[in-house]
Formats: structure tokens, sequence, C-alpha cells
């Protein structure tokens, strides 16, 4: 056996390490206010998150294989294309290695930005600071420091308007019905507008914003009337008010995890497959090309990993984001999946690399500054800083060691 498929070999290993350790930390981005407030509990959380994800890696996986490679190093800046394959599989080790320790620690970490700190290092110790564009990581950098707060104000506003006009009324089911066919409808809109224009799918339609202004106010409309029509012959005014709003909210905090965990099989799985297939495309083609689609069975693998991740390891981070950071119930967690989703919509729609983990916990922390400061565990949010902050130059020196040694062995 030669050394190119060796290397092939091993690097669909990394690739599902990579994908397993995605799965274990990542899925608190979807799960973790459900479980916090108790939606539902945490092993229901974990086979309905395994399934879903597994469900959009396989199926709405996105198909460009050279995105991450090419995304943010220039591989033409790269002769020796061998080299190239051992930095991919160092890379893979890297960010899967930093993702895993830091899901142990029961910290949410983001796979996106452990793998581009990974790719970074492995630019510079294969062709200097110049093989790096400089440009895309302004964009992740920027993303990275704007998402948190982004979520944390639109999570904010939404709990502070569902508690004016809802929690906080005289007439709490009034309110109630006024308002959760609003909420209820935004939703439908927003999970809408994220397949048509972040999915494989819905981007093959290539509507423009005019279109999807059009779709929204139409689904908004519909499910409002649909709301206003059905809900006053289901709810009853007799009985505990507040638990009937927060039955409420619960179903509608179900449909919005559900939504996010199938979203982020579909967008994260790119993390743990994308270097997998620059890999492969450079051992059957000879170089990296721009794009080529992924093997299925790639995602496939993907979306396996990232299922048994979630199972055999995903309640860790789902209590730190869910329970530790601020108090949960249905209401609030409702608040933290809309900021979440709203700020990973509006970002991608920018083009900017925004981290789902990062829109997230700033939701949690923006629902628990509506309640005060002292409603918010700022130690533990300072920690989940602290690991933000180190996982790019922690991916990028760990990924330049890693190919270091693989070079001793391979090479020499």
């Amino acid at each position: 056996m030669d050394t190119v498929t060796i290397v092939l070999a091993l690097s669909v290993v990394a690739g599902f390490l990579m994908a397993f350790s995605l799965g274990a930390n990542d899925v608190a981005n979807s799960m973790a206010a459900a479980v916090g407030s108790k939606a539902i509990t945490v092993k229901q959380a974990l086979v309905i998150a395994a399934i879903l994800n597994c469900i959009g890696s396989i199926f709405l996986g996105s198909h460009v294989a050279a995105t991450i490679a090419t995304g943010i190093i220039h591989p033409s800046g790269i002769p020796d294309q061998y080299l190239l394959m051992l930095g991919m599989f160092a890379a893979l080790l890297s960010s899967g290695l930093w993702v895993l320790i830091a899901t142990f620690t029961g910290l949410p970490v983001s796979s996106t930005h452990s793998i581009v700190g990974s790719i970074i290092g492995l630019g510079l110790v294969l062709g200097g600071p110049g093989v790096v564009d400089w440009g895309v990581m302004v964009k992740i950098v920027l993303a990275w420091v704007l998402s948190p707060f982004v979520g944390a104000i639109i999570a904010y506003l939404v709990f502070i308007h569902i508690r004016h006009t809802i929690l906080y009324s005289r007439h709490m089911l009034r309110g109630a019905l006024k308002w959760v066919p609003f909420w209820l409808g935004l939703t439908v809109v927003l999970i809408a507008l994220s397949f048509l224009f972040k999915t494989p799918i819905g981007k093959k339609l290539d509507l423009s914003w005019v279109h999807g202004l059009i779709i929204a106010a139409v689904l908004l409309a519909a499910v409002m009337a649909l709301c206003y029509r059905i809900f006053p012959k289901i709810i009853r005014f007799k009985g505990d008010p507040n638990q009937k709003v927060e039955e409420m909210f619960k179903k509608m905090q179900l449909c919005t995890s559900c939504y996010v965990a199938l979203s982020q099989g579909a967008n994260d799985v790119a993390n743990a497959i994308g270097p997998v297939a620059a890999i492969y495309i450079i051992a059957r083609e000879g170089s990296l090309i721009n794009a080529v689609d992924i093997p299925v069975w790639l995602l496939i693998m993907g979306g396996v990993a990232i299922a048994l991740g979630i199972y055999a390891l995903g309640h860790k981070v789902m209590d730190t984001v869910g329970e530790r950071i601020t108090k949960m119930n249905n209401s609030r967690g409702f608040a933290v999946a809309f900021g979440a989703a709203t700020t990973v919509l509006m970002a991608s729609n920018f083009g900017m690399p925004v981290s789902t983990t990062h829109a997230t916990v700033g939701s949690v922390v923006g629902v628990g500054l509506a309640r005060g400061f002292a409603a918010v565990d700022f130690r533990v949010l300072g920690k989940i800083v602290l690991y933000w902050v180190l996982t790019v130059p922690i991916a990028a020196f760990s990924c330049i060691v890693i190919y270091t040694l693989l070079r001793y062995i391979f090479v020499s």
C-alpha cells in the first residue's frame, strides 16, 4: 500500500474523529435551551439532535469539497500537493482533538474556528503568511466578535417583548392569543428563509431577496390567520394561565430547536469532511481543484459520526449552555433559539462565516440579562469566552506540531 493511500485512509479516521467531536460539542447549539427549560429530557434531546443532524448532514450537506481548504489558504501557493495532503490530515487531527478536549470540560467552542485555526497553521508552515487569505480571516474575526452581541440583542428584545405583552399582561392568555401567532409566524418565516437561502437545495432556486420578502409576508400572514382561527378553540381560559402560556412556547421552542439541529448538520458537516474531501481530491486528481462534489459515502460518514458524538458526549456541553449560564423556561428558551437562528441567517446572507455556538451563547446571555445582571453566571461565561479566544491559536499551533511529526514520519 503506497503512502498516499495510507494518508487518505488515516484522514478518513481523523475526519470521523472531527465529526464525532463536532456532534458532542455543537449539540448544545440546538437543544441546550430546550433541555434547560425542561421542554424535553436530556435523552430525548440527544436522540432528536442525533437523528436531525444526521439527516441534515446526508441530505442537505454542502457538496463543494474544497471550500474550507481554498477559502482560507491559496493551494496554488503550495507546490507540493503531497505535503498539502499531510497538512490537511494534521488540521483534522488538531481541530478534532481541541473540540474533544473542550467537550470533556463541558465548554462550548466553535468547530468552525477550530478547523479554520488549524488550516491557518497549515498555511503558515507550508507557504508562509502570503498563502493565508487574510481578508477571509478578518471576516471570521469580525463574525466571532459580533455574533454573540447580535444574538444577545435579538434574544433580549424578543424576550422583553414577550414579557411585556404576554407574561406581565393583566390578561395573560388574551395577550398570548394576540402575540403568539405573530411569533409563531416569524418562526415559520425564519425557517423557510433559512432553507431557501442557506441550504444547497434552496440556493439552486436562485431566489432574490425580493422573492424572499414576498414569501415571508405571505407565510407570516397565512400562519397568523390560521392561528387566530384555531388557537381560541384549543386554549380554554380555565386553569393556570402561566402554565398554558409556557406550554404554547414549549411547542414553538421544540420546533425552532429541531430546525437548528437539522440546519446544524447541513452546515457544520463541512468542518469535518471538507478537509477529508480535499485529501481525497488530491489523491485522485493529483492536485486540489476549486470545486468537486463530495462523495456520498463521506456525507454519510460525517452524519453518522456527528450523531454518535451527540449521543455519547452531548450532555456535557448541553448542561453548561442550557443550565449553568442562566435559568431557563419555555418562553426564555424560545427567545434563545429565535435569537440564535436569526443571527446565523443574517450573518450567512452578509457572507460572514458566523459561529452558531457564539450566537447561541450570546442569545442565552441576552435572555439572562433581561432579568438583570444577577441572573447570569459570569464566571461560567468567562471560561467560555477564554476557550473561544484560545481556539484559533491553539488549533493553529497544534496543527503545526502534528504536521511536523507527520512529515518526519511519512517524508523522512
